[in-house]
């Protein structure tokens, strides 16, 4: 189920290497991305 979940979010290129230098940032935007992923995994 990891590996799933971090190939789902491996598809955001701002995710695919940490270009933010603050962690908060960086975790805003992998929360962003599991919120975007959760809503199209719902829709389908």
């Amino acid at each position: 189920m990891i590996e799933r979940t971090v190939a789902w979010l491996g598809g955001f290129r701002r995710l695919h290497r940490r270009y933010e230098r603050k962690a908060d940032r960086f975790a805003a935007f992998a929360a962003f991305a599991a919120a975007i992923v959760c809503t199209r995994r719902l829709s389908e």
